[in-house]
């Protein structure tokens, strides 16, 4: 079966990946990208379980094809929890983890 180049960006870096044109973008994801965070849940868009953000846009990664990212922005619930994790401890959010420590414990 043929597979197609896609390139998009996901949790702000670009990626390139190869995927059939079956695929969803939550198999990409997992399976591919080693992005495990969104699951497979009900398969149909019920459940949320594999909710991601699509150009600011809440979708089922279950319901969107891998071939539909094609220069499109994602986010997924690993680039969220990096995001609010900074934000929790005020760093910026392009500060290294020592440097969020730093401001942590100033005095």
């Amino acid at each position: 079966m043929k597979k197609h180049h896609v390139s998009t960006t996901i949790n702000g870096d670009e990626v390139d990946f190869l995927c059939e044109t079956s695929e969803t973008l939550l198999d990409v994801l997992r399976d591919h990208l080693h992005l495990t965070g969104a699951k497979e849940g009900c398969g149909t868009g019920d459940c949320g379980a594999c909710s991601v953000t699509l150009d600011g846009v809440l979708v089922c990664s279950c319901l969107v094809l891998g071939v539909e990212a094609e220069g499109k922005e994602i986010e997924t619930i690993e680039g969220m929890a990096d995001g609010a994790v900074e934000a929790q401890r005020g760093a910026q959010p392009d500060a290294h983890h020592h440097e969020a420590d730093l401001v942590d414990h100033a005095v």
